[in-house]
């Protein structure tokens, strides 16, 4: 009866890990795609940034770094800091409302900046008028996380959460997603940008070897369990 209970529990088992390798391997294939889809977008010719018509159909998986073009006028009075660490250090990531010229507006990140002179060091880039901004099409994010929650009341922004930015500005018309600026530099040097980092955790083939290990274990197991009980049922025999 033991060997009974052991044997099933292995199959059990082994046709559980079975399944969790063949559907890491399913996320490898789609995250393998999801990437050459990034790689093209990255590299494609600029386009319109989304309007309102087209807001409800956005997706992370078919429109994340889409590069887009705007044209329109920043309203620097409502730009929100969220913090930010990069490859030049802790600072600010500078999120300013860009009044397109379709009538909208998208909350656009045009850079960092260190934490240091994060207010004097812009005076230079905030300068009135039409502007043209080319960047990536980035979808929003909301929260901020259970110990570094966003406090739109305190002014200190951890995440860039459109949603909740739009309504502590109170921006109306604003797009669900922001923009991260390329790297044309702006006068005064602040704020930098061209700083979004494109990467994609990629373990899933990992992940399936380990899954297809253990089932290879337990079927293993279930195999020695059934010739350790015919072995032993021979020796009653005799």
């Amino acid at each position: 009866m033991r060997s009974i209970i052991l044997i099933g529990l292995c199959v059990v088992f082994t046709a559980v890990f079975l399944a969790l390798g063949a559907w890491q391997v399913q996320r490898r294939a789609w995250k393998l795609d999801l990437i050459a889809r990034v790689e093209q977008r990255l590299h494609a010719a600029p386009v319109p940034p989304p309007g309102p018509a087209q807001w409800a159909n956005l997706s992370q998986d078919k429109d994340a770094y889409r590069r887009v073009r705007l044209t329109g006028v920043y309203d620097h009075g409502r730009e929100v800091l969220t913090q930010a660490v990069t490859e030049l250090g802790p600072g600010f990531w500078v999120m300013t409302p860009l009044r397109t010229e379709q009538g909208f507006t998208v909350l656009v990140n045009r850079g960092f900046v260190p934490a240091a002179p994060k207010s004097p060091a812009r005076g230079a880039s905030q300068a009135p008028g039409p502007v043209s901004v080319v960047g990536l099409l980035r979808l929003s994010e909301p929260g901020g996380g259970f110990l570094r929650a966003n406090r739109p009341g305190e002014g200190r922004w951890y995440s860039r959460d459109v949603q909740a930015i739009g309504r502590a500005e109170g921006i109306s018309g604003l797009a669900p997603y922001f923009v991260d600026a390329d790297a044309t530099p702006n006068p005064g040097g602040w704020p930098r940008g061209g700083l979004t980092v494109v990467r994609f955790p990629n373990s899933h083939l990992i992940y399936a070897l380990t899954w297809f290990g253990l089932a290879l274990l337990t079927g293993g197991a279930a195999a020695y369990v059934v010739i350790d009980a015919r072995r032993a049922h021979r020796k009653e025999d005799e």
